[in-house]
């Protein structure tokens, strides 16, 4: 998956992460999922700017997550990203969380964001601009999901 993808997110575990079972609770893959996404965002033009500026957002509509491997305070992950399909008003892509020293994947995402309209909060297609920059980094990449 390496040489598809690209590097969208580089944190550590934080033991206030971590749930009574001593691993890091779901909600903080999904928040560092999340940082993923707007890194990879970012490099196709869907920039804090662009939505501000225009009055448009992105909303996640589907997600789907696959646990691998347990994560403990202090272990230092790393997420890779890949755009896998891109629509008029959709792009669908996914993220690996790895541990960052053993390479074992810690968890899978396959996400469906759709581009809106804050204003009408309906979906509308995305500019030409980001849509061009997202068609070419699209993969053939099987996430296993």
């Amino acid at each position: 998956m390496e040489t598809q993808t690209e590097v969208t997110y580089r944190g550590t575990v934080y033991p206030w992460h971590c749930d009574h079972m001593g691993h890091m609770n779901v909600m903080w893959y999904v928040g560092k999922f999340d940082e993923a996404t707007w890194q990879l965002f970012s490099g196709i033009g869907i920039t804090p700017d662009y939505l501000r500026d225009t009055g448009h957002g992105m909303v996640a509509v589907d997600q789907r997550i696959s646990y691998r491997r347990e994560v403990l305070a202090g272990d230092v992950l790393v997420v890779r990203s890949a755009l896998l399909e891109v629509r008029s008003k959709v792009i669908r892509f996914c993220h690996r969380m790895e541990n960052a020293a053993t390479g074992e994947v810690a968890a899978l995402t396959v996400l469906t964001g759709v581009h809106l309209d804050t204003t009408t909060r309906r979906s509308c297609p995305l500019p030409e601009e980001q849509l061009a920059r997202a068609k070419a980094r699209v993969t053939d990449l099987d996430p296993g999901l």
